[in-house]
């Protein structure tokens, strides 16, 4: 087992440890409605991904 040579002090552990850090949900545009949508899935206003229609909307 490795045996640590110096010790690690409070700010490099800290600096390291701040790039594991929560970044919140990520959102794209879709490029057909302009709507707020999650990465990679289809956009919940118009149902379109990649340019495809993927899901109907029914409008009641």
């Amino acid at each position: 087992m490795a045996v640590q040579q110096h010790k690690v002090s409070k700010r490099k552990c800290r600096q390291r440890k701040a790039t594991h850090r929560y970044q919140g949900n990520q959102s794209a545009k879709c490029p057909e409605c302009e709507a707020p949508k999650m990465p990679h899935r289809i956009c919940p206003g118009c149902g379109h991904y990649k340019s495809k229609q993927y899901e109907t909307i029914v409008v009641d």
